[in-house]
């Protein structure tokens, strides 16, 4: 199955590209790697899930951010390889910042909502080295932030 139609047999779409706000850009290709700048909860061009897991939203809703972070990825990843996910040799590394109290301990259960997603979009190929740590702040005051790292 392609994971275009993995992606619709989950119910999911992947929304339009959103550019960077700073002096950056979304994503570096050398030679059969693929480098992910931080990447955020966006929608239609606005940061959804603003505020903190663990204080304004729970580990679920925590959850439901790092898999939209991943949708802009994959949809930065799609439009870098011509439309061809395909290309997807695997997944290597995410890193998974969450925005969080100091008192909050289940960043790995945050950063499941990502790394359950690469699972169910790229099967075996999508199982990824990981790291998760607590900030104490994220740009526009986000939920969630997550990085990636793809062999093509």
């Amino acid at each position: 199955m392609s994971v275009d139609a993995k992606l619709s047999s989950l119910g999911l779409t992947l929304p339009a590209v959103t550019m960077p706000a700073a002096n950056y850009v979304p994503y570096s290709i050398s030679g059969n790697m693929v480098y992910f700048s931080g990447t955020l909860p966006m929608k239609d061009g606005k940061p959804q899930f603003v505020g903190k897991i663990g204080a304004d939203f729970t580990v679920e809703q925590g959850q439901e951010c790092a898999r939209l972070c991943v949708l802009n990825i994959l949809s930065h990843l799609k439009n870098a390889l011509g439309g061809d996910l395909g290309k997807v040799k695997r997944v290597i590394r995410l890193g998974v910042f969450v925005n969080a109290p100091a008192e909050f301990t289940e960043h790995p259960k945050v950063a499941n909502g990502a790394s359950d997603l690469m699972v169910g979009v790229f099967g075996d190929s999508g199982k990824h080295a990981r790291f998760a740590v607590g900030v104490s702040g994220l740009p526009f005051g986000v939920a969630v932030e997550v990085d990636a790292t793809f062999e093509i």
